[in-house]
């Protein structure tokens, strides 16, 4: 599929289906088709494929060919079908156009061309549209580290508010801190390929026209992915402590419960040593042949099982 934008009074234009290819500043191929990888071929654009995006070789994401920049990195966003996943994005910038290929769907790319005129770079250029771009994807980052930090002071409230939690709802609260370390996963290694690709850019301003005026741009979003890094590192932290705190209750819970077994099952154990020495079958037991050993070896045993049941009260183990 792909989209083509020229750059108007209003922001960015999305051209028509069949408009040419040529008349757009920026070009969004998303799972491109063979026909749409020929027609930018004609551009003097090579597409990447999706297996050489997915190399993790810097020299495979981050080079210059024919006179374009090409930056990979690696974005959260959804599969086609419907799973949250961090696939790789790859910018193609060339002289006055510029072309995103990508295989997922980060919601970046659905959210930066209705607001794109509002972005500090602007929309004069190929390299204007791809700052705003990465302004766009960096705000993104930091919305998605905000949910993950309201989705543990949500699982934190739960488990160390003071009410009582069964397993099945400390195992819940486990599984979705599970679920937030992989979307914080996927947004640190997102912010590690932009730093990279933000880094290479910079490199590649001196000849540029507003090269002077973007560097000011890099080294602001630069600023902003160190900062949402550190954001990381404390989401990271609060996380093992989210972790530990619920294996922590997770375990006080078992221990309740064998505790509460084995005091449920201590008053049986007098009777039951009772019950065992007149159960042995030795020839001479004088209490055999009393004509009260019977109930009086029952009143023993039901004594010792309410001694044992009031001794277990009074040091409040039950």
């Amino acid at each position: 599929m792909m989209h083509c934008y020229s750059s108007g009074p209003g922001g960015l234009i999305r051209l028509d289906p069949d408009a040419d290819p040529a008349a757009a500043v920026w070009i969004d191929l998303q799972a491109p088709a063979p026909e749409e990888v020929a027609a930018l071929a004609r551009l003097g654009v090579e597409v990447p494929s999706l297996a050489d995006m997915e190399e993790i070789e810097i020299s495979n994401r981050l080079y210059r060919e024919s006179g374009a920049d090409v930056m990979t990195v690696v974005l959260p966003g959804r599969a086609p079908d419907d799973r949250q996943i961090a696939g790789p994005v790859s910018f193609i910038l060339t002289e006055g156009r510029l072309v995103t290929v990508r295989h997922h769907a980060p919601r970046s790319f659905d959210t930066f061309p209705l607001r794109a005129d509002r972005s500090a770079a602007g929309i004069a250029g190929a390299e204007q549209i791809f700052m705003g771009l990465i302004e766009e994807i960096v705000a993104r980052l930091a919305d998605i580290l905000e949910g993950v930090g309201r989705a543990l002071d949500a699982v934190s409230s739960a488990v160390l508010g003071g009410r009582g939690q069964t397993s099945g709802q400390l195992q819940g609260a486990l599984e979705k801190i599970g679920q937030q370390g992989e979307v914080l996963g996927r947004v640190r290694l997102a912010l590690l390929t932009l730093e990279r690709a933000l880094s290479f850019f910079a490199q590649t301003l001196a000849p540029r026209a507003q090269g002077k005026e973007l560097r000011a741009i890099v080294e602001g979003q630069m600023r902003d992915i160190r900062s949402l890094n550190e954001h990381g590192d404390f989401l990271s932290a609060r996380l093992s402590l989210n972790v530990d705190a619920t294996l922590g209750m997770i375990n006080l819970a078992q221990n309740n419960t064998v505790r509460l077994v084995t005091v449920v099952a201590a008053p049986f154990v007098p009777p039951t040593l009772i019950a065992s020495i007149y159960g042995m079958n030795f020839a001479r037991m004088p209490e055999l042949a009393h004509p009260w050993g019977y109930p009086v070896t029952l009143v023993l045993m039901l004594a010792s099982a309410v001694g044992t049941w009031a001794f277990f009260k009074w040091k409040d183990w039950i």
